[in-house]
């Protein structure tokens, strides 16, 4: 899935906004109770390539992808794993798109 979110900050701010929450964007975005444990976690320059655990009850699912942010938009390539047969893409999409707009107010 890819969400595109453009921004009026500089590139700095938004990489210093991503990084500092980026543990609650997909656990407060998806809207569940979820658990999530970030395994890996690196910026190269403006790219930031990650890879999560999410846990909701029973169920475990690693989530990867990057972050690529330039002086205008921000871009989101994520794969959700299995929480992609359980969570809409558009539900997803409009969840994570607000979570990140509301990080970069």
């Amino acid at each position: 899935m890819r969400i595109t979110v453009s921004h009026n900050r500089s590139k700095a701010e938004v990489i210093q906004a991503i990084d500092s929450s980026f543990q609650d964007l997909f656990a407060k975005a998806a809207q569940l109770p979820v658990n999530v444990t970030v395994q890996q976690r690196t910026w190269q320059g403006g790219t930031l390539t990650f890879a999560l655990t999410a846990r909701y009850g029973i169920i475990s699912t690693p989530i990867k992808g990057t972050v690529e942010v330039t002086d205008h938009a921000l871009t989101l390539d994520v794969d959700l794993g299995l929480f992609s047969r359980f969570i809409p893409e558009k539900a997803a999409r409009d969840a994570i798109s607000d979570r990140i707009k509301g990080l970069l107010k």
